[in-house]
């Protein structure tokens, strides 16, 4: 599924209407009166309601007015309170505010805050919101009196219904630019935008609808977005169901490095995780001394004794073991418990350099890469890098606040520059390919936020690329898998405490729903 930028679907508009010649008054007549449909199934009483219509004066402000002539000719009580004096509304959305007044719509003119002081007490008895100041245009923090009327619509604490995106919030980023309209649900157009499955964003827009306004699909082809939702019909078509005589050794053996004394649990997740996910064989190396409880934990994974250093941790005495391991694996999977010693962090980075087989790198494996990621270019196998936003700053040399803020613009950055495939998880986890395309992921919920959730994808995603599917396959199913099968743990057991192993367990259900529907 497509998700589209703001100059995105203002390229695709434009050409809809230049190029294919479809007017933009009937871009916006489909825009509006989709709208007022959805509006209308989520209020089934809105004939007893009395709606209030916050418009700008642009192209959002005309999705409004639309939808108020809609409304109207339901015999609803629908009211426009127009930020502007109505003489300077131009354009279509002139077009369509001039058809209220034969049919009795009454508009508001609001033209600064002066007027709005005086209008506050009549716009209380309204019961019913729709948002139409802002559009998707929208980059600098609001300020003046708009920012004052989006602060008072929030107050009144009732329904709003946003109009393509809420007020205020950036249509890319997900933020808010200052302030923003809070709603109860939100209908756009064309195509959802990567704002509206971006926190906060996704939760300032809360339900979603898309509404086909008739955007031609050569024009999507020709403007060609480069960001997609993840779904189940988008992963389907990376399953591929087994020969019926397939047997272990073709579906790969994976080299998992991991582990040291006190985080055990990650080493044993990360491996058990890649079972789970399918993979034929997983031989667990990990430091000598804690190989006594890997092998109690995990009985169906082979473990493998590597030399450690002072503390029980991995160093450079462990390379040429590890080297030679490699031999008949298809894939090494490093980091999940490792920790940062001086000695491993030159061991995890001289195996990046040196081994020719895909690479899943995580936790402290990323970590021992901060300040390092030039190596990364020097990397001759595909390397998956799995991230949260703490080791992403770590590794951008920026803040968790930055990383935060774009989401998406750091993944991708990241994965132009150094060519590897990223994983930032979190709320909505963006995967980032070296050619610029980008996905969100649409499944998880906040019960993921325990130990443990990223060593077992970690392990998801190195079980799929040893099974020999394509490296942004095994990506996307690692982390849409790892979403599904915790969403059903919530809906099972609870919104949160269930647990990663939890996780692991119901793997297996998910592949199968995925093969059957």
């Amino acid at each position: 599924m497509y998700l589209v930028t703001a100059n995105e679907m203002q390229a695709m508009d434009r050409r809809t209407i230049e190029t294919f010649g479809l007017p933009g008054r009937i871009l916006m007549e489909n825009a509006g009166r989709g709208a007022a449909a959805f509006l209308i199934e989520l209020f089934p009483d809105i004939a007893a309601r009395r709606v209030g219509v916050i418009a700008g004066r642009g192209n959002n402000g005309g999705d409004g007015y639309v939808i108020a002539r809609c409304l109207s000719q339901r015999n609803v009580d629908v009211t426009v309170f127009l930020l502007s004096e109505r003489a300077r509304v131009t354009g279509d959305a002139a077009a369509n505010l001039n058809l209220l007044s034969p049919l009795g719509v009454p508009v508001v003119e609001i033209p600064n805050l002066e007027a709005f002081d005086t209008v506050r007490a009549s716009m209380r008895d309204r019961d019913l919101w729709v948002d139409a100041i802002l559009g998707t245009g929208l980059r600098s923090e609001v300020r003046g009196y708009f920012r004052e009327v989006i602060d008072f619509i929030n107050s009144l604490g009732l329904p709003v219904f946003a109009v393509d995106v809420p007020s205020g919030l950036n249509a890319d980023t997900g933020q808010p630019c200052g302030t923003c309209i809070r709603a109860h649900a939100t209908a756009t157009f064309g195509f959802a935008k990567t704002g509206h499955f971006q926190f906060p964003g996704t939760a300032l827009s809360a339900k979603l609808r898309v509404v086909d306004i008739g955007i031609p699909p050569h024009v999507v082809e020709e403007v060609a977005p480069r960001q997609f939702l993840l779904t189940d019909r988008d992963v389907q078509n990376d399953v591929n169901r087994r020969p019926p005589d397939s047997h272990k050794g073709h579906t790969g053996h994976l080299l998992l490095v991991a582990g040291a004394p006190g985080k055990t649990g990650a080493a044993a997740m990360a491996a058990m995780a890649a079972m789970r996910a399918g993979a034929g064989l997983v031989t667990l190396a990990a430091p000598s001394g804690i190989n006594p409880i890997l092998a109690s934990r995990v009985l169906e994974v082979m473990t493998a004794l590597l030399p450690e250093i002072e503390g029980g941790r991995l160093g450079m005495s462990a390379f040429e073991p590890i080297r030679l391991l490699l031999a008949g694996k298809r894939c090494l999977a490093i980091g999940p418990g490792l920790g940062q010693a001086p000695d491993t962090r030159e061991l995890l980075q001289r195996l990046v350099v040196e081994s020719r087989l895909p690479l899943v790198i995580d936790a402290d494996g990323l970590n021992n890469l901060a300040g390092a990621t030039a190596i990364l270019k020097e990397s001759a196998a595909p390397v998956v890098m799995t991230p949260h936003p703490g080791e992403m700053a770590r590794l951008a040399e920026t803040t968790v606040a930055a990383v935060q803020t774009d989401r998406i613009a750091c993944a991708r950055e990241f994965a132009r520059t150094f060519k590897v495939h990223l994983v930032l998880k979190g709320a909505h986890t963006v995967i980032a390919h070296p050619d610029g395309f980008t996905f969100i992921n649409s499944t998880g919920n906040s019960g993921m936020a325990s130990g443990g959730m990223g060593d077992v994808l970690t392990g998801l995603i190195a079980g799929f690329i040893t099974q020999g599917f394509p490296i942004a396959a095994a990506c996307h199913l690692g982390v849409y898998l790892h979403g599904a099968a915790a969403d059903r743990q919530a809906k099972r057991k609870g919104a949160w405490g269930y647990l990663a192993s939890d996780v692991i367990a119901g793997i297996p259900s998910e592949i199968r729903r995925l093969l059957v529907s």
